[in-house]
């Protein structure tokens, strides 16, 4: 039994930020394209640079706020991801369209936990992705926020979601060593996406890194002893 989440760190910007991420055990990282607001976004050109350095099985996600299909394609087909997360509402017939077209990439949509609609929107679209990213961005604000708030949400939602869904859930939002024991004893996510939390001045921490994955492996190693026993 799989006791210890897998790990995305986000908002990696170069192929530097994305060796150190590997180093450290992330299984994941987060390339972010444009987007209406908040941190990490580089250009198109540099995430291609960035997923072509990363040596599998680590997944390489290109985070993108399209909304059609065809300019999601043609975005992917440059930067070459594992992964496409989905950050913003993306018609489910659009959806379908990019299962067709690609079919070996993961589909991963972000839902954004506000309330209980939330929870119904997450639902509706689980049969059409791969996984669900639950974050604690705002879709419905003048600037929408999209991912990189640093904020925690109501992590019971995010439950009834892992609990109802049927497939894995990413948890995000405001995650750090402070909190992760809890946010995975409450969630029991599949995996876990971070960024602002092993970050100073903007720039990936090897020291914030450590400390990270350090509390979420004392975790696991209690977990494991209860198991046991």
């Amino acid at each position: 039994m799989r006791t210890l989440p897998f790990v995305k760190i986000c908002c990696i910007s170069s192929v530097e930020e994305a060796r150190l991420a590997v180093q450290h055990g992330a299984a994941a990282q987060g390339l972010v394209s444009a987007m209406p607001s908040g941190p990490g976004v580089i250009a198109d050109e540099l995430v291609t640079r960035i997923a072509a350095s990363v040596p599998p099985p680590v997944a390489t996600f290109l985070l993108t706020s399209r909304q059609d299909a065809v300019g999601i394609l043609e975005q992917h087909r440059r930067c070459r991801t594992t992964t496409l997360q989905l950050v913003d509402h993306v018609p489910h017939a659009d959806l379908v369209t990019l299962r067709e077209q690609l079919p070996g990439i993961q589909l991963v949509q972000v839902i954004h936990i506000v309330d209980e609609t939330s929870v119904q929107e997450a639902l509706a679209v689980a049969p059409l992705v791969d996984a669900l990213l639950l974050d604690s961005g705002n879709q419905k604000l003048a600037v929408k926020e999209l991912g990189g708030t640093g904020r925690t949400h109501d992590w019971t939602l995010s439950r009834r979601i892992r609990d109802l869904s049927g497939v894995p859930v990413f948890l995000a939002g405001g995650l750090s060593p402070a909190n992760v024991v809890a946010a995975v004893q409450a969630v029991q996510p599949h995996g876990l996406d971070l960024c602002s939390s092993v970050r100073s001045n903007g720039h990936l921490d090897a020291e914030k890194l450590q400390n990270f994955f350090a509390a979420l492996a004392g975790h696991a190693q209690e977990a494991t002893k209860i198991i046991a026993n």
